[in-house]
């Protein structure tokens, strides 16, 4: 059984929220080791406290999830409150969980000798992500549901989401009512690398339809490009863009008109 270690309620026009924030264990073949935090917005619709609950898996990975402003935000929540209290899983090392980045502190006991990611070997930051992933958010998950004390509820996946719900099939479906997916399957024949190469594929003639198409952005990519190596280029924030943080951006041109937001962006 998780501890929650906050809760508060408040509300927005026709929607009750509910935030919690739980402990969890890093690694959770051992529970009495490093915890970390995992945050948890349940969402229901005024009148609609006694419906069951629906987990959305967030895609990404590495994305929070969404933060509703109203019903109708995201698109598809007024529809899942018709019959739904929804839970907005905020996954480990997103969100307001706890996060995973280079500067920022890890969890006492977790890294020898590191008190953030930075300071860790290859090995030992390699050895902490493996404790980010899909098994993991799922037994996240399960520790949340025991605490609501709820049977079973439904999940449903968006494209990263998908594959966590697949692991929670697998896994827990002792705790799972339905699942319902919108992305994020398995490819049934083809190998994992086939698709990276079709992708990468892809890839290269999108980039060069859209030099085709914008042939000042590639100029203005490249002194982006200099001032990111020679650590000129922050966010808002005060971190550091380097080159390969500023190159996916390309990952904009697999999406519905994402070169002309791209353009856009290099045009400011």
């Amino acid at each position: 059984m998780s501890t929650v270690t906050s809760s508060t309620s408040w509300t927005l026009p026709g929607l009750q929220l509910r935030d919690l924030t739980f402990a969890a264990p890093l690694d959770h073949a051992d529970p009495t080791g490093a915890q970390i935090e995992v945050f948890a917005r349940i969402v229901t619709a005024d009148g609609g406290e006694d419906r069951p609950y629906l987990v959305f898996l967030q895609g990404g990975p590495g994305s929070e999830a969404p933060r509703p402003l109203e019903a109708s935000s995201p698109g598809w929540l007024g529809r899942a409150l018709r019959e739904h209290r929804v839970v907005m899983l905020d996954q480990r090392g997103t969100g307001r969980s706890t996060p995973v980045g280079p500067d920022t502190a890890v969890p006492e006991g977790a890294i020898p000798g590191a008190a953030a990611l930075r300071e860790a070997t290859a090995s030992q930051q390699a050895r902490y992500l493996t404790h980010f992933r899909a098994d993991a958010i799922v037994a996240d998950a399960e520790l949340l549901r025991e605490h609501l004390g709820v049977r079973g509820w439904s999940l449903l996946g968006q494209s990263f989401g998908g594959f966590t719900t697949l692991r929670y099939l697998s896994a827990a479906s002792g705790g799972v009512d339905k699942a319902l997916f919108t992305g994020g399957l398995p490819t049934v024949g083809p190998d994992m690398d086939d698709v990276y190469a079709a992708t990468w594929r892809s890839m290269v003639a999108r980039s060069e339809q859209y030099w085709a198409r914008f042939p000042a952005d590639r100029d203005r990519f490249r002194r982006l490009a200099d001032a990111a190596d020679a650590g000129r280029l922050r966010l808002p924030d005060g971190q550091r863009v380097g080159v390969e943080r500023l190159r996916r951006l390309g990952h904009m041109l697999g999406a519905s008109q994402g070169a002309e937001r791209l353009h856009h962006l290099l045009d400011l």
